[in-house]
């Protein structure tokens, strides 16, 4: 397994009771990780420094605990990637540092091809992988049924200066978009798919995945 640990903007400083004290360049956040099942911290007197914690209600759902004001957006950079990270309502900032490992193997397999290489990217939220593999020179087709994560991207393609890359950017439902390409006939050297286990496709329908 391959562990994303070449990260300077994003550090997890510790773990514990179901949750994970995270810097996010200078900003430190606690954000719930059921995964975490141990009790015992190992550097309890970090903890005391979070900006934001956020936390579960009884009723579902939750909210974070602003204990100093942040900005609504800053920025973290990945080598040469640049992303613009946002706490939202659901414990996310936009951002899944560990899938940074997948990002160098795109980069890695795109340039080595030495040819045109076209991306479909399918449940691709806010552009990870987009940015990744129009920095190494494919072409993206860009697909997620959230109008706002699809901007979101755009905004990450271009604080990595790569707007005038060749991407096309989609807001529909990924299998009624997968029917009409397949109808027309358009083929893609690699198609990147990371659904959520569970969330609303385009016709504001909750679906599981």
């Amino acid at each position: 397994m391959n562990i994303a640990n070449e990260w300077k903007d994003y550090e997890i400083l510790d773990m514990a009771n179901g949750e994970k004290l995270e810097r996010w360049k200078n900003i430190i956040l606690v954000r719930p990780d059921p995964q975490i099942i141990w009790k015992d911290k190992t550097f309890p007197e970090k903890w005391n420094k979070a900006n934001a914690v956020y936390k579960r209600s009884s009723n579902g759902g939750g909210g974070w605990n602003y204990k100093t004001k942040l900005p609504e957006s800053w920025q973290i950079k990945y080598k040469d990637l640049t992303f613009n990270i946002k706490p939202m309502g659901f414990k996310h900032t936009g951002l899944f540092p560990e899938q940074a490992v997948n990002w160098d193997w795109m980069i890695s397999k795109i340039k080595n091809e030495k040819r045109p290489i076209k991306v479909l990217n399918l449940f691709a939220y806010t552009g990870g992988a987009t940015v990744a593999c129009l920095y190494a020179g494919a072409s993206v087709c860009h697909v997620d049924s959230s109008k706002g994560m699809v901007a979101w991207a755009k905004e990450n393609v271009a604080s990595s200066k790569l707007q005038d890359k060749p991407v096309r950017y989609i807001v529909d439902d990924v299998i009624k978009f997968i029917q009409r390409e397949i109808r027309r006939g358009n083929k893609y050297d690699a198609i990147i798919m990371d659904p959520p286990s569970y969330g609303r496709g385009a016709s504001r329908r909750s679906m599981a995945i």
